[in-house]
């Protein structure tokens, strides 16, 4: 039970820190910095921070025997799917022009159900009658969550849609994530996938490169990469070894009550009754849809 304990409580400063994310990036568009400049120090500082954990992760666990072209396709096929992180990364933070930090992360745990529906298309499993309540719970939650009942609030049509490509993005590298480079260490596989976002995010900073402001590489740039691209694969990795996935999704979902909380707390953000009734039902259908396979690893 303590090692279960120990496990929850890393998955959870790593979702935590998920979390938080997105209020820095706020407060660094607040500073004048761009999307552009945002995503492009976070995934730089980040593919650094990544690859000196590595190293230094490797001299301590050596990597078991792996041939070179075996080496070679993973990586590559590593790099491959990263490509999708980027993009998550670029729509995410041009959603944040546009919407709050609430509404925000609600679009990005749209991911759960598109999930769903991917392994239904790309694996034919057919869902579950828990799994479609969970959908259900999950749209109902986002409505409310995101004011789209209410028709005194304007809501931006713009960032609703950028954020839920973002979410499409994550569920990509997720899907991706789980199938590929497994007989690499987690953090070898975070830093070639990071590899591949950075390559993305590139492409779209360096167009406007003239313009580039190279002081978000003092500050912000790397508290964004320590918050979302250095600390939560590494939390990630200490932790969810000593749970099983059903677990480590509900514990993951304090991300969601995180982020609505610290726009409260540190933007000022106004939330109502619905939003946070629309959080909870989320946070409900998370638990209720991994309630099963989280029960296996405490039994």
């Amino acid at each position: 039970m303590n090692s279960i304990l120990r496990g929850s409580i890393f998955v959870a400063i790593a979702a935590s820190c998920y979390g938080v994310l997105t209020t820095f990036v706020k407060l660094a568009y607040h500073d004048g910095f761009s999307t552009r400049e945002v995503t492009l120090a976070q995934l730089l500082i980040g593919f650094v921070g990544l690859s000196i954990a590595n190293t230094w992760f490797m001299k301590k666990r050596p990597a078991g025997e792996i041939s070179k072209s075996r080496l070679l396709k993973s990586k590559l096929y590593l790099a491959l799917s990263g490509t999708s992180l980027g993009f998550t990364s670029i729509f995410y933070y041009i959603a944040m022009n546009y919407i709050s930090v609430s509404v925000g992360i609600v679009l990005l745990m749209q991911s759960v159900w598109m999930g769903v529906v991917l392994d239904v298309l790309v694996n034919k499993v057919k869902p579950t009658t828990q799994k479609i309540i969970a959908v259900l719970v999950i749209l109902i939650g986002t409505s409310l969550a995101a004011n789209l009942f209410f028709s005194q609030v304007e809501v931006s049509l713009t960032g609703i849609f950028y954020g839920l490509l973002a979410a499409l993005s994550y569920t990509v590298t997720m899907f991706t994530s789980n199938r590929v480079g497994l007989a690499l260490h987690s953090i070898t596989r975070s830093k070639w996938m990071m590899t591949g976002g950075l390559v993305v995010v590139s492409m779209y900073a360096i167009p406007a490169i003239s313009d580039f402001n190279f002081d978000i590489f003092i500050l912000w740039g790397p508290i964004l990469a320590l918050f979302g691209t250095i600390l939560p694969p590494l939390f990630f990795t200490a932790g969810m070894p000593k749970i099983n996935v059903g677990l480590g999704a509900i514990v993951s979902a304090i991300e969601l009550p995180v982020a609505a909380i610290m726009g409260y707390l540190v933007l000022n953000e106004a939330q109502n009754f619905s939003q946070w009734l629309g959080i909870f039902m989320i946070l409900f259908a998370i638990v209720f849809m991994n309630l099963k396979r989280a029960k296996k690893v405490v039994e």
